[in-house]
């Protein structure tokens, strides 16, 4: 390697940048702006901070990395190094092209700064997800299936050696490594393999692949192009519907969820989250399996669908908060189905949770509970976003599988490799199957906009485009089920789920008639007849006359028992069957007396008064004061509607008008005299006047009693006593700064 070529310190190069590049920098690294730095010098001792290179280095992709870990390997953070040089070691696995664009996306991070000649921070070492060298040389060498043949067959000592390089630091000193060295020490053994590479004649480095195979890793990326992840190719059309249909099938699950949880609330866990047994019963209650009902009540949690809180009745048992719908979720079911849908993919893809890992064992050995703590995760957001923005970018209708997506995923980030295996990105892939995010391997058109942020009316237009016309129609089978091929008219879905109960919430909808069903249907008002009509109008299979018999028997039972209050009250024109109810074992504990051959009270509520009849098997019904028959059923429980759970923000930098602010004062500072003139104070408290006046944000250059000069984005309140009184963004409180030691004071609007 040639020697180490001219290249001008960071902060030179900093300072030559234009206005809107180091706005870009700042956009790029926002924690070099929190809080302002005091001047270019500042800025650069910053920009080679070690946490703030791996801040930087965390959304690189893997040929940007590679050219980082290629410069390192140049030792281009001792001195400069000329491009010919990088060009000469990367060889031609990555275009001439793609090799310059990578290096501006270094720069523009400041990562790298040079034309000719290219230097790289001393700590950037820090931003590389492996051990510097490693992907610069293996450039030849072996593939993942080779190294796992390799590793099976090595001895003890030869595995002693990996595993000891594997579990610590990659990078080995030893004499073995020496040319003329006996090749039967383990050393030479695994350097004549390919296992391990020869640094120099005391140094060997474990090649990365070995590493991830010998952890149970996926391989990769090794390429310095992006891998093509595409497995099939389908129609947009196609994708859309299976997408569409996905969605349906959630939105009715759900709907059977809130439905569940409306009737029985289930008690939250002490250490928060539902335990396994009241998910199984849940799940058994519903119909829908562990794993997807997961999935559907972290999403509903995030959507304010369910809450944990008292709910409206009162279990009164004294067990503490229940899991139950809350007010949303009234609205959320009389909303359109592509209304619903987007509210409860945006509650997805913003979820910061791993609802996959329901049911596994964590570290202590316990099992993750759902809506628990437990699955708490900030990255799950930005994986999501990596998943869908990664098929986005493919041809409209390209399909991918897990392996896939894990490797074009770990390519864009790397440093997010631990996180996408193959695993975990089919987690990602089930959940966004099962909320309509994708269709057959392929990212929906609504999805496009969801990810882009698209207004919200204009994403539920592309879903109400791609969702299937509702039917009005159903099956009619002679066990008394009734099938439901596709989404019901509302108006008949709410008709039917009053004389049916959902016995299947899947593809196709399965409802079961029952005797209970029908005498529910006649509580709220509707006649035998009507109910003929119902299935007569709508049933494309010929009415069981199973069902015929039983709606005429229920309902010519039903009604003969009238309910009312006095508490409560029984009335019925047949003395016989008055004497008869009255008189059941059931009735013992309700303090039921007879007023009339025609009438009795009670002081029990009529609830429990119809509770008893019907489990003594008569078939009352409730009336009002009119004698009309009225619905007097429970609602189900209600929680209040809390803020959204654990919802996840996208981290807030400031803003472009801050930025240019601070890239104002920043050459302000350059610019100023060596001597270390300061505004005078007088012309600050002027300024500052006018800015509390005008309720301005301003940034101050500042310096603390230590000597240390600093920038601020302040919002002044007043001057006074020189001082002023401002709140600090930065801090979240009111401070008081001293006037004589305000440099500068730039207007945070100008730039």
């Amino acid at each position: 390697m040639s020697e180490s070529a001219p290249v001008v310190p960071l902060g030179t190069w900093l300072a030559e940048l234009t206005d809107d590049q180091l706005v870009r920098l700042f956009e790029l690294r926002p924690d070099l702006a929190q809080p302002p730095p005091g001047s270019i010098a500042a800025l650069a001792a910053r920009a080679q901070a070690r946490q703030s290179v791996k801040a930087a280095t965390d959304g690189l992709d893997f040929l940007a990395l590679a050219t980082l870990d290629a410069l390192l390997v140049l030792h281009a953070d001792g001195g400069g190094v000329p491009l010919t040089e990088l060009t000469k070691l990367l060889g031609d696995r990555a275009g001439s092209g793609d090799l310059a664009a990578a290096l501006d996306a270094l720069r523009e991070r400041a990562l790298t700064w040079g034309e000719d000649a290219v230097r790289v921070a001393p700590e950037a070492a820090a931003g590389l997800p492996w051990h510097p060298g490693q992907v610069t040389l293996e450039a030849d060498g072996l593939d993942a299936t080779r190294v796992a043949e390799l590793v099976e067959g090595v001895d003890g000592p030869q595995r002693d050696l990996l595993e000891r390089l594997v579990d610590g630091s990659p990078i080995g000193r030893t004499r073995d490594a020496a040319t003329g060295t006996p090749a039967d020490r383990p050393v030479q053994r695994l350097l004549a393999a390919g296992l391990l590479r020869r640094v120099d004649e005391d140094t060997v480095i474990l090649p990365r692949v070995v590493g991830q195979v010998m952890r149970g890793e996926a391989p990769g990326p090794v390429g310095l192009t992006l891998p093509d992840p595409a497995t099939t190719t389908t129609s947009k059309a196609d994708v859309d519907a299976a997408a569409a249909g996905s969605a349906m099938d959630l939105l009715r699950e759900v709907d059977v969820v809130l439905e569940a949880l409306s009737a029985t609330p289930i008690p939250e866990l002490r250490s928060g989250g539902l335990g396994v047994r009241e998910l199984k019963r849940l799940g058994k209650a519903t119909g829908i399996d562990d794993d997807r009902l997961g999935l559907i009540l972290e999403v509903a949690s995030a959507a304010g669908l369910i809450a944990a809180g008292i709910p409206e009745p009162d279990p009164l048992d004294g067990a503490g908060p229940y899991w139950a719908p809350t007010l949303a979720a009234d609205r959320f079911v009389e909303s359109s189905n592509a209304v619903r849908w987007h509210l409860v993919a945006s509650a997805w893809l913003d979820l910061p949770a791993r609802p996959g890992l329901v049911g596994e064992r964590g570290p202590d050995g316990k099992p993750y509970a759902v809506l628990s703590d437990s699955l708490y995760s900030t990255a799950a957001p930005l994986d999501r976003r990596l998943l869908l923005t990664t098929l986005a970018d493919l041809p409209v209708g390209t399909g991918v599988d897990a392996a896939g997506a894990s490797a074009a995923m770990t390519w864009r980030r790397p440093r997010w490799a631990a996180r996408l295996q193959v695993k975990p990105v089919a987690d990602l892939l089930a959940e966004a199957h099962a909320v309509g995010a994708l269709g057959r391997g392929a990212i929906a058109t609504p999805s496009r906009g969801l990810l882009t942020a698209e207004p919200e009316d204009v994403v539920v237009a592309a879903m109400d485009k791609v969702l299937p016309a509702p039917i009005d129609h159903f099956l009619l089978q002679a066990d008394l089920t009734v099938v439901v091929p596709g989404p019901l008219d509302r108006g008949l879905a709410e008709q039917l789920s009053m004389v049916a109960t959902v016995e299947s919430a899947g593809a196709a909808m399965v409802y079961r008639i029952s005797e209970q069903s029908v005498r529910r249907a006649l509580d709220t008002g509707m006649s035998a007849s009507e109910l003929h009509g119902l299935f007569a109008r709508h049933s494309r299979t010929p009415v069981p006359q199973g069902l015929t018999y039983l709606i005429d028997d229920v309902a010519r039972r039903h009604g003969q028992l009238r309910v009312g209050m006095a508490a409560s009250f029984v009335r019925c024109e047949d003395p016989a069957l008055l004497t008869q109810a009255i008189s059941a074992p059931a009735m013992e504990k309700l303090d039921v007396r007879a007023l009339a051959p025609t009438v009795a009270v009670s002081m029990s509520p009529i609830n429990e008064l119809l509770a008893a009849l019907r489990s003594a098997g008569f078939a009352p019904a409730a009336e009002d004061s009119s004698g009309t028959i009225v619905d007097v059923k429970s609602r189900g429980a209600r929680v209040p509607t809390p803020g959204r759970r654990r919802g996840y923000r996208p981290p807030q930098g400031p803003t472009a008008q801050t930025l240019g602010a601070i890239v104002a004062v920043l050459r302000k500072v350059t610019g100023s005299p060596a001597d270390g003139s300061r505004l005078d104070p007088a012309e600050a408290m002027a300024q500052l006047h006018g800015a509390a006046h005008r309720q301005e944000s301003v940034v101050i250059g500042y310096v603390d009693p230590a000597g240390v000069a600093t920038q601020r984005v302040v919002a002044p309140i007043n001057v006074r006593g020189g001082q002023l009184t401002a709140y600090d963004p930065a801090a979240g409180r009111v401070r008081d700064f001293a006037i004589h030691r305000v440099t500068s004071v730039v207007s945070a609007e100008q730039g």
